[in-house]
């Protein structure tokens, strides 16, 4: 049964882009930018701890040229972050305080310090690796002037796209793969790029990781299309929730939860098309807004939270939103990095406490009520500005009622034969058990 994973299943992600949040050099200049930042990871550990998180996917760790999705070595971390030793020591601090481990892994394409490429553009058809890249072609040229072309993510030529049809492709990412799990018991990867890789290799991924690890999990990004065509027995465990990342937010910025109610129906209602998967749900992460930066009204995003730790699916955070800072996407240089911030831990101690504790409640009845993670989804009141909706798991269920209005509402409705009438203040919420 795909996504039968225990532990993924009730896990409460915390998501950390270590480039950013550790503060390393936008450019990888060598020995001139190396430090040992991935360490910073054991001051994040008390502020996990007190948050009740059980899984932290890191963003790009491996060797790069700029922000990590220009993957040059599989093998190595990032000279930015440290060497590989200090990445097992941060492995070790995490799996004993029972802090699972995911990674991004960024197999559509390399950046062009890749060895491959590097080879290529030295030996050009004689490289032994020509065949490594997809779509090249030594009767083309590109923006750089190399004299050939080839095909990449997105026009990015920065972003060159293998031929994951290679077995020596392949079975290089593999063997990457088998020593991160071997010598670094990493318990998943995110797949990024997803919707660009053939099917083909997620299945022998899959395949593969399964042998090594029964409970590794397989996590792909995705956006558009029905979930199911990777999220399945044969390929990955599940998928990112971008259906209801949108949903979310403008649902309260458009005060109109008829629209996040009817994604939450179609996919986990009864008869609902992804009620076998655990989707992966989140407000935000390093390539959307910010959700304070998308609320119209801020104080939104404590029902907003609300929902994210009581609708089905695997809830994440993504660093420093858990205090409201706010980034937004920029065009031309500066690009992404707005959401991807230095933060130093220390210094956001005492912050935005009444947003932190609403997050650790939120946690801690998620963990202690089994129906958040395995109940279906039922409606039970649906208004523009409020909405009540249960969890229902065997006989036990949870009700869930949100505000995103400035003015306190009384709500009156019938859930199993009872009546319940009581008082939501603004931009409020309520979990009945």
């Amino acid at each position: 049964m795909v996504n039968d994973i225990t532990w993924a299943k009730e896990a409460v992600f915390y998501h950390i882009y270590p480039l950013g949040a550790f503060g390393c050099d936008k450019q990888n200049h060598g020995e001139k930018t190396r430090e040992n930042n991935i360490l910073k990871t054991l001051d994040y550990i008390p502020h996990l701890k007190e948050l009740g998180i059980t899984a932290v996917y890191f963003g790009p760790l491996w060797e790069s040229g700029t922000h990590g999705y220009d993957t040059y070595d599989y093998y190595k971390l990032d000279s930015r972050l440290g060497c590989n030793d200090d990445f097992k020591m941060i492995c070790n601090a995490l799996h004993q305080e029972g802090i699972r481990i995911v990674l991004d892994g960024v197999f559509n394409h390399v950046g062009r310090g890749h060895k491959a490429f590097v080879d290529v553009l030295d030996k050009r058809e004689a490289s032994p690796y020509r065949d490594w890249i997809s779509g090249i072609n030594f009767s083309g040229n590109n923006g750089h002037n190399d004299g050939f072309c080839y095909d990449t993510w997105a026009g990015a030529e920065e972003l060159v796209k293998l031929n994951l049809y290679n077995t020596d492709v392949k079975q290089h990412i593999l063997n990457a793969v088998n020593m991160w799990i071997d010598e670094y018991q990493i318990d998943g990867l995110r797949l990024d790029a997803a919707d660009c890789i053939q099917k083909d290799f997620f299945k022998e991924l899959r395949s593969f990781v399964k042998s090594k690890k029964n409970d590794f999990w397989l996590m792909g990004e995705i956006i558009h299309g029905d979930y199911n065509m990777w999220a399945n027995d044969d390929m990955l465990d599940t998928v990112t929730n971008y259906e209801c990342w949108k949903g979310i937010y403008s649902s309260h910025n458009d005060k109109n939860y008829f629209e996040i109610n009817y994604a939450m129906k179609r996919q986990w209602g009864a008869g609902g098309i992804y009620t076998n998967l655990s989707l992966y749900d989140f407000v935000d992460n390093h390539d959307v807004n910010r959700i304070s930066s998308l609320l119209k009204d801020k104080e939104n995003i404590y029902p907003v939270y609300t929902l994210l730790f009581t609708m089905p699916g695997i809830p994440s955070i993504y660093y420093g939103s858990e205090w409201g800072i706010e980034g937004e996407k920029n065009v031309g240089d500066v690009g992404d990095y707005p959401l991807r911030p230095e933060i130093n831990i220390g210094k956001m101690k005492g912050k935005n406490r009444d947003l932190i504790e609403h997050i650790i409640a939120l946690i801690s009845t998620r963990k202690s009520t089994a129906c958040l993670t395995y109940g279906i989804y039922e409606e039970v009141q649906v208004r523009n500005e409020t909405l009540v909706f249960a969890r229902k798991y065997n006989e036990e269920y949870a009700i869930v009622a949100l505000n995103c209005t400035n003015n306190e509402v009384l709500l009156n409705f019938i859930y199993q034969n009872q009546e319940y009438s009581f008082v939501l203040p603004a931009h409020g919420s309520k979990i009945l058990k």
